[in-house]
């Protein structure tokens, strides 16, 4: 039997690879004559990048660009394609695990050292730009990547504004001194979230207490977005407000499609195409895919629903491994995943549950494989 591997991170615990790592080692161990195939993937979220230069044999190139609130790092960005598209993660330079959690703050913290990464992939001549951008540690509206690409953000006086705090008193964007090469370039930024720019369901109000941002605090980064947003509409006629996926990553990605024109995709879709994923399902019997949790949201662009959508199109049996499933069993979810195998064994906290994940994928996937050793091949329905 051909199995493949291709399951998301499980966030704060396995990132992908050690993820699919665990679940081959599981079925190696069951008495299932396999061969099995691993393929991490990633819909947007941190470490998504690092997994499409890996899956198209790139290479990393490092560079010194400033973290969130503006240290020097040595960060990398990845080429491929002979150097012609760069593939940016804006985790390794903007990213909350590059901080301690007393450090975090949203209303300071900025996305200039990602502009960085950009400027310095221009410097090596890519023409074509992949962004993943989960893991951000900002709500700035991408103002720290547009700042470090030429862009200036002005008050009614002409001073420069740096930090999102002082986006209430935006009076001007200033786009003269925007890096001519971005205008003959193609930006694409992966996203795995529908939300919009501001309001209740926008970056600040979802995201921001994730980034360390108290409901005050959430408030004001709302209230600087929206003010960003109504000048760049008044300037550009583009609506940032209402950009679809325009709330990932801080607004990064509203930011960047009005100003840069950047492509806002479904990441799973994209990064599955990129990375020529269909072509290993050819010569599979069944496919194991997983993240954290699986439920109905998972069908709204996430990860195993990629995965499991491009099997179903070939009516390969799907199987999902998570921390945590649907207590009652889900028509919708039915569609895609032939069955859903929650891996924890015993009750405990989620402490606890992120520790052992290894274990329980391991400990998971022998069960799964030593059952369809007892029972036989498996078919889609």
């Amino acid at each position: 039997m051909h199995i493949l591997i291709a399951p998301n991170a499980f966030k704060h615990s396995l990132n992908a690879p050690e993820v699919a790592l665990a679940i081959q080692n599981g079925l190696l161990q069951s008495r299932l004559d396999c061969i099995c195939t691993c393929f991490p993937i990633g819909d947007g979220g941190d470490g998504t990048g690092s997994l499409m230069v890996d899956h198209r044999r790139g290479k990393r190139v490092p560079a010194t660009v400033a973290d969130p609130f503006g240290r020097p790092i040595m960060s990398s960005f990845g080429l491929v394609d002979e150097g012609q598209t760069a593939i940016i993660e804006m985790a390794d330079a903007s990213g909350l695990r590059l901080l301690p959690p007393h450090e975090l703050n949203p209303l300071r913290a900025t996305s200039f050292g990602t502009g960085e990464l950009i400027r310095h992939a221009l410097d090596a001549g890519a023409t074509r730009f992949v962004l993943a951008v989960g893991g951000s540690a900002t709500v700035d509206g991408g103002t720290g990547i547009l700042r470090a690409l030429g862009v200036r953000f002005l008050d009614a006086t002409g001073a420069e504004l740096t930090t999102p705090d002082q986006l209430t008193a935006l009076a001007r964007v200033d786009t003269a001194g925007l890096d001519f090469r971005l205008l003959t370039s193609d930006l694409t930024i992966l996203c795995d979230v529908d939300n919009t720019l501001v309001g209740p369901a926008g970056s600040a109000a979802v995201f921001g207490p994730q980034k360390g941002a108290t409901p005050a605090q959430v408030q004001r980064l709302d209230a600087g977005l929206a003010r960003l947003a109504e000048v760049a509409r008044q300037q550009t006629g583009v609506d940032m407000a209402t950009v679809r996926h325009g709330g990932a990553a801080g607004g990064v990605a509203a930011g960047l499609r009005t100003f840069l024109r950047a492509s806002l995709v479904n990441g799973i879709d994209f990064f599955l195409t990129f990375t020529g994923f269909d072509r290993f399902l050819e010569k599979t019997d069944l496919v194991i895919t997983g993240e954290g949790s699986i439920d109905e949201q998972t069908l709204h662009g996430k990860g195993p629903y990629g995965v499991a959508f491009r099997a179903k199109q070939r009516r390969l049996p799907v199987v999902g491994l998570a921390g945590r499933i649907p207590l009652h069993p889900s028509e919708a979810l039915g569609q895609y995943f032939d069955t859903l195998l929650a891996i924890g064994h015993e009750p405990t906290d989620l402490p606890a549950a992120f520790l052992h994940t290894e274990t329980n994928l391991t400990r998971t996937a022998r069960q799964l494989g030593n059952l369809l050793a007892a029972h036989g091949p498996v078919s889609s329905p």
